[in-house]
C-alpha cells in the first residue's frame, strides 16, 4: 500500500513539474503601435514600431504581460507636430508608455491590465484578439482614452487657434515568439 501511495506523489509530482515545463516564455519579434487623434485642423496619427512585449504562455493564456513603448518613438512625419507632443506627453521626464496585465486568454477576449503615461497609471480594459500559429503569437487590441486622464494636456500651436481632441485611439498590433 505504501508503494502505490508513493507512487501516486510521484506520479503528481510528474504532472506539476511537467505542467511548469510547458510554460513558454515569449517577447515581441514586431511590436507597432499606432496612435491616432483629431485637431481642429485634421485628422493625425503617429506611429511607432520600436515597443517590446513580454509574457508568458501556460496553457489556453498568457501571462505576465509587458508592454513598453518609448514615448519619442512615436513619430508622424511632422517635426513640429512631434515636438509638440512629446511635451504635451512630458517625454523627457516620463520617456516610457508602459502596460502590465495579469494575464489574457487566446482567442477574442477582453484584457485589463495598468496603463502608465507620464506619472499617472489607470486600471483599463479593452477587447484584444490573441491568435496563436505554431510557436508565434498575434496579439492586437485597440483603445480609445482621454490624454487629460494621463495628465497629458492636448496639444495647442498658432497661438491657440489650432487644439488638438482630447480623445486618442491606441492600436497596438504585436507579434511575439
Amino acid at each position: 500500500m505504501k508503494n502505490l501511495s508513493n507512487f501516486k506523489i510521484l506520479l503528481l509530482a510528474f504532472g506539476l513539474f511537467s505542467g511548469m515545463a510547458s510554460a513558454q516564455a515569449i517577447s515581441s519579434k514586431t511590436v507597432k503601435t499606432t496612435v491616432s487623434g483629431t485637431s481642429t485642423m485634421h485628422d493625425w496619427t503617429m506611429t511607432s514600431t520600436s515597443g517590446t512585449f513580454s509574457g508568458t504562455v501556460a496553457g489556453n493564456a498568457i501571462n505576465n504581460i509587458q508592454y513598453n513603448l518609448g514615448a519619442k518613438t512615436l513619430k508622424s512625419g511632422k517635426g513640429a507636430m512631434d515636438s509638440n507632443a512629446y511635451k504635451a506627453m512630458k517625454a523627457d521626464k516620463f520617456p516610457n508608455i508602459t502596460f502590465t496585465a495579469t494575464s489574457v486568454n487566446i482567442g477574442k477576449g477582453t484584457i485589463t491590465g495598468k496603463l502608465k503615461v507620464t506619472d499617472v497609471t489607470k486600471t483599463v480594459s479593452f477587447p484584444v484578439t490573441v491568435a496563436k500559429s505554431g510557436n508565434s503569437y498575434t496579439i492586437t487590441g485597440t483603445e480609445t482614452i482621454k490624454m487629460s486622464d494621463y495628465g497629458v494636456t492636448p496639444p495647442s500651436f498658432m497661438m491657440n487657434t489650432v487644439k488638438t481632441g482630447n480623445e486618442i485611439k491606441i492600436t497596438v498590433n504585436v507579434t511575439a515568439n
